[in-house]
């Protein structure tokens, strides 16, 4: 809780100061040390401020400031004694080094008093700490997530991966580190929506520490984010990855040195190994606990240098001798890895306007513990539109702003150029002098994108590129079908063996009926697929890991920019091939609002990886091996067609505004690791698995109880689903798709894949399973078992061909599932977006699917 909610006469122990490094800082040396008792006096005639007491004196608090103070009370250590006494025997999660163990301290008869409990309690919840993932696209934050939290989130070669923040729990040297994997961003200005998020998340969710990731062969141009978080005054460490590439290319650099000059520890790091992770870690924990017990001459308050000094002994023994120097001990002083805060020197006439604006916003003391005053200072002069949007409420904003455009007129008159890019350069030109004073060299043994360079020149050539990227679309579904049809098989062949068994000795009846035509059959004909999915996103976590997606954005721009869309509108396109949800997500990356919003209303057309199975049936049942390929391969050329032509449309007479540059970082080929490929195709199957179990699941028992009552043993199997409730909304709405040449059948599995693509699948199960309306026909041998009896049933039910490719072409053009409208609700702001997409989509497909059946049939007729 915080020191705000404690009423008057209570107690509480100190567990941390929140907030900004000023503001921190000032509230510590008022007394408000961890562990230590506040007791809540009195409050003002208008309970603001509050009057506490604390070390024997007695100190005022604004609420606000109060608020920003996280507190153990009586009654919540009351409470987590009693949980924690429950709950001693149970395991609790391993840390990132197998030799250490996370307890909480011991309860129960050694807290003797209140007091103690608090104490107790104060220190287990000190031992939290909450860490940004903060850094440049590509530049290895999520590979540290998952590395230090085991979370399994996606980590991809190209811009937009992380599109939403990731929270995970990592333990350590007996701490608990809540971290949260922020997207990638090149700046903290508001120029695109992922700037403007992961500066909002810093602001107001108030980290204890931020772990700014580096790439470290792009040392310069990723210091520039780290210039501007110096700028915030925030606890942080920076975290040199990929050093390993840093080394082989013959770099060097004074790490102590360029730590000293941005005061924050630099850590060389390479996350797919864990080299240097635990030391990363360890970094944080003794910044965390020594960096606000500073004095004026920099020495550490002597009970938290006691207090590190013992938890340094327990652990030292983790960490190589080399870095044993870093770590703070019961010395005056700390070493050179805990941080200090310096402000970037912007040359002396941008610092005189900063200051003269810094002064006027600091006599509004209660921005202090949400904002560095010399942070938002710089913004105002960048003319940065959300910090207007903060500051607005000041008393004395007039002011500011009037002192504001002083300033920018005087820098544009002086420098000649505008604010805002005055200021940038002066933060390249400060990064340039602390690398130089480094002794920054880049070494050329080994140049990282050499082979880069070889293979870009074939593979984004004006010729090639595209040939190549079909290419490799064709081989990807070629490998699909014919090494996927194996283990397919084998798993067809598990789940007749299971509805033979149950068929044999389970008596006959509903329940029986449920088993083996609704369940076994509905989620039967979904998990056949299963190897298919598989390979298929092994095939794309490899182009996305290595970095040929980036490619494919690159040589797709001119196309896009033609379309109406932007060059990085092509990355959540790709990405829908997917899944629609994330792909909407992605968009953020989108700087134009314009591009943003046609993307959305495009996306739908992109075949994820739920209309996969009904692609593999459909095509499976009515089309030879030799061409089940092309076939697949032609649906995704008509959805990518008629996303153009969509685009096109929209961007002409539906979404106006102007379009931004085209700016996209192309980072070099890497080599996916096996471990990486291997979980990130098995996380896609296991989520694939997840909906078996559930929204397959439910959904095949509705479709079989909708085709089983009202039940007439009298009937046929044929009758008995035409008389069935399915049957009835099946015949009633089957004229609308008459033009399809489709049967109620496929009007019905078109309904029920509403909720999600997979459930048409299961549909078509449910409703051909154990047909045996139709006579034997030997005709089609060629294919499997399984395809020659669904053929037969579908032709016998009149499908033929050409209506089965239109169906195809509805299923991959018509409503997009319930949770890609919801996403693009959630991403545009608006359900009439999403409503409209829904709309269009639907009607599209009825016009495009029933001019492929007219069409075709007067081809093949004549």
């Amino acid at each position: 809780m915080r020191l705000s909610e404690l009423k008057t006469g209570e107690k509480a122990v100190v567990v941390k100061v929140l907030g900004h490094g000023g503001f921190r800082k000032r509230i510590v040396e008022m007394g408000f040390i961890k562990g230590k008792t506040v007791e809540v006096l009195l409050n003002a005639p208008l309970q603001d401020p509050v009057k506490y007491k604390i070390l024997g004196y007695e100190i005022s608090l604004r609420r606000d400031e109060a608020q920003m103070i996280e507190v153990v009370s009586e009654e919540e250590a009351k409470s987590i004694d009693n949980h924690n006494t429950d709950t001693q025997g149970q395991d609790y999660p391993p840390l990132l080094n197998s030799e250490a163990e996370y307890m909480p301290a011991k309860t129960g008869d050694e807290a003797t008093n209140s007091e103690e409990k608090m104490q107790k309690v104060a220190r287990q919840k000190r031992r939290i700490i909450n860490v940004a993932l903060v850094g440049n696209p590509n530049c290895g934050k999520t590979s540290l997530f998952n590395f230090a939290s085991g979370a399994h989130e996606k980590v991809g070669n190209y811009s937009g991966v992380t599109v939403d923040a990731k929270e995970g729990v990592a333990h350590f040297e007996g701490y608990e580190f809540h971290l949260v994997d922020l997207p990638g961003t090149y700046s903290l200005s508001a120029y695109s929506p992922e700037e403007l998020y992961v500066r909002k998340q810093i602001i107001e969710k108030t980290p204890d520490v931020v772990i700014n990731v580096l790439d470290a062969s792009n040392l310069e141009r990723n210091l520039y984010l780290t210039t501007q978080l110096v700028d915030m005054n925030l606890r942080m460490v920076c975290a040199l990855n990929m050093y390993d590439e840093f080394e082989k290319r013959g770099d060097s650099v004074d790490l102590e040195a360029l730590g000293k000059q941005f005061g924050v520890p630099m850590i060389p790091t390479v996350f797919k190994t864990g080299r240097g992770v635990q030391l990363l870690f360890h970094i944080i924990i003794n910044m965390y606990e020594g960096v606000d017990f500073l004095d004026k001459d920099g020495n550490i308050n002597p009970e938290v240098a006691a207090e590190l000094q013992k938890w340094h002994e327990n652990y030292q023994g983790d960490v190589s001798e080399e870095h044993q120097e870093d770590f703070a001990t019961a010395d005056a002083r700390p070493h050179n890895k805990v941080s200090r805060h310096i402000h970037i020197n912007h040359g002396p006439r941008l610092e005189l306007c900063i200051n003269r604006l810094k002064l006027q916003i600091e006599q509004n003391p209660e921005v202090r513990h949400k904002f560095h005053t010399r942070y938002l200072a710089i913004k105002l002069l960048e003319n940065d539109a959300d910090t207007e949007r903060e500051v607005a409420q000041l008393s004395n904003i007039k002011t500011i702003l009037e002192t504001r455009e002083n300033e920018v007129q005087s820098i544009q008159k002086q420098l000649n150029q505008d604010c805002e890019t005055a200021i940038m350069d002066a933060k390249y030109a400060f990064i340039h002098g602390v690398l130089a004073k480094a002794n920054y060299k880049e070494g050329k043994e080994n140049d990282t994108y050499k082979l880069t360079h070889k293979l870009d020149a074939i593979i984004t050539h004006k010729f090639w590129g595209f040939p190549i990227f079909f290419f490799l679309l064709y081989v990807m579904f070629q490998v699909t079908f014919t090494v996927g049809q194996y283990p397919m098989d084998w798993i067809d062949q598990s789940v007749n063996w299971l509805g033979e068994w149950v068929n044999s000795n389970f008596a006959d009846g509903a329940v029986k009926d449920l088993l083996v035509e609704g369940i076994i059959a509905g989620v039967g004909a979904v998990v056949v697929f299963l190897p298919q999915i598989l390979i298929l996103y092994f095939f794309i976590s490899f182009m996305e890991d290595s970095g040929y997606m980036a490619r494919a954005a690159f040589i797709m721009d001119k196309l896009m920019h033609k379309m109406g869309l932007h060059g990085k509108s092509f990355i959540p396109l790709i990405m829908g091939f997917g899944c629609n949800v994330p792909a909407v997500m992605a968009t953020r990356t989108i700087e134009s609002r314009r591009s943003r919003l046609i993307t959305m209303l495009i996306l739908p057309m992109m075949s994820c990886s739920a209309r996969l199975p009904i692609y593999i049936m459909i095509t499976g049942t009515f089309f030879a091996l030799k061409y089940r390929s092309a076939i697949m391969i032609s649906l995704y050329v008509v959805g990518i067609l008629m996303a153009v032509i969509m685009s096109k449309i929209f961007s002409k007479f539906l979404v106006k505004g102007e379009d931004t540059p085209f700016v996209m970082e192309l980072p070099p080929y890497r080599f996916p690791t096996k471990k990486a490929i291997a979980r990130h195709t098995w996380e896609k199957g296991k989520q694939y698995l997840q909906k078996m179990g559930g929204i397959i699941l439910v959904a095949s028992i509705i479709v079989w109880a909708l085709g089983y009552f009202p039940h007439n043993e009298a009937l046929n199997k044929q009758q008995q689903q035409e008389q069935s409730i399915i049957g009835r909304v099946g015949k009633t709405i089957e004229p609308l798709f008459r033009v399809q040449g489709f049967d109620w059948k496929l009007d019905v599995s078109l309904l029920a894949g509403v909720g999600a693509k997979e459930i048409v699948a299961s549909t078509m199960g449910v409703l051909y399973a154990n047909d045996n309306s139709f006579g034997d026909d030997d005709s089609f041998s060629d294919d499997t078992e399984k395809y020659t009896r669904l053929r037969k049933q579908m032709i016998t039910d009149g499908i033929s061909p050409i209506s089965a490719y239109a169906y195809l072409i509805f299923v991959l053009l018509y409503f997009p599932c319930i949770a890609t409208v919801a996403a693009i609700r959630n991403e545009s702001g608006s359900w009439r977006w999403a409503l409209f997409a829904a709309a269009y989509t639907t009607l599209l497909a009825w016009v495009a699917s029933a001019l492929v059946y007219q069409v075709g049939s007067l081809i093949v007729g004549s």
